[in-house]
């Protein structure tokens, strides 16, 4: 990806760490909470937005030490606004006709990645694209105590956020010009997160 003298992308569309600059902490926390409280936040690019954030912290565009407690406040928060709206809303949100912002069999995949995992679905969950935003509408849907609820989405909370938060901000200062090289991590990152999917997708199809 080639570079101007300021560092700056001569590919604005793919330029990470100049869009995470520019819509802030208000836009980051923003994206976290919509991403894992609300259904329509399904696609929004939750793993490559902490990472680019953290290393952004890294070359003190950002404070780590407001960052990772707040991004990590606003996961738990929106995960909560998840199971407190399957708890809800299931019977009408199953009654919704399909559209770009809600895709029934992403909640039916979910439930089935909730059976056969259990409350663990709620740690692993929050590494996974769509399942993440869909996890804790199910663990609402069925049930789940509010205790073991609370305390599960703050351990996935932590590992979700602090994981990957973390590795970026260490990336950023063990590795000199690492903006050259943060747009090939980030697509390792996506990849790397949507594999369990695609694995389970091919196997399904390949028998």
């Amino acid at each position: 990806m080639k570079k101007t003298q300021g560092g700056r992308s001569l590919l604005p569309h793919v330029d990470l760490t100049h869009w995470v600059e520019i819509i802030g902490y208000v836009g980051i926390l923003s994206i976290i909470f919509l991403e894992t409280g609300l259904f329509l936040g399904f696609f929004l690019p939750g793993d490559s937005l902490l990472f680019t954030a953290g290393f952004l912290a890294s070359q003190r565009i950002f404070n780590i030490w407001i960052l990772v407690p707040t991004v990590f406040i606003t996961a738990i928060l929106g995960y909560q606004l998840g199971y407190w709206f399957g708890k809800k809303f299931i019977s009408w949100l199953l009654q919704r006709k399909e559209s770009f912002w809600f895709k029934r069999r992403y909640l039916e995949q979910t439930k089935a990645f909730y059976d056969k995992h259990g409350s663990k679905a709620l740690i692993l969950g929050r590494l996974m694209p769509i399942i993440r935003t869909f996890v804790p509408i199910v663990a609402g849907m069925v049930g789940m105590t509010r205790g073991r609820y609370l305390f599960l989405n703050v351990v996935g909370a932590l590992a979700w956020v602090g994981g990957i938060m973390l590795l970026g901000y260490y990336v950023g200062q063990a590795i000199p010009n690492a903006e050259h090289y943060i747009f090939p991590i980030v697509l390792a990152i996506i990849f790397l997160s949507i594999s369990p999917g695609l694995w389970r997708y091919w196997h399904r199809n390949s028998r």
